[in-house]
């Protein structure tokens, strides 16, 4: 299961209500790359892929490929608002390292 905070979903909900997919959801992979092995990727789409597992959450629709669900079980997402700047945290307990910018791991 992939949990996200009040503040993560209502992050999402109000991009997405000002995008062009008013519909549609938020996509969260895990590709190769990074200062880590992985990274986090995310960004709004207009509808799942046949291999995507979906998450509803507050009528939030979070769209995950399955290949990247097995690295984001037990991952909770936050949106973060602070004086060095705002975004998503993921508080991943599958890692086994990770870089200082959060959003790379191993």
């Amino acid at each position: 299961m992939i949990n996200l905070t009040d503040s993560a979903v209502n992050a999402a909900k109000t991009a997405i209500s000002a995008s062009a997919f008013p519909g549609g959801g938020l996509r969260i992979a895990v590709e190769a790359g990074g200062c880590a092995e992985f990274k986090y990727t995310m960004g709004l789409v207009a509808r799942a892929e046949p291999d995507d597992t979906l998450i509803e959450r507050d009528g939030l629709k979070v769209f995950v490929d399955n290949k990247s669900y097995r690295h984001l079980i037990g991952t909770t997402i936050d949106f973060v608002v602070a004086l060095e700047g705002s975004g998503f945290t993921f508080d991943n307990p599958n890692t086994k390292s990770s870089c200082s910018c959060g959003k790379s791991f191993s």
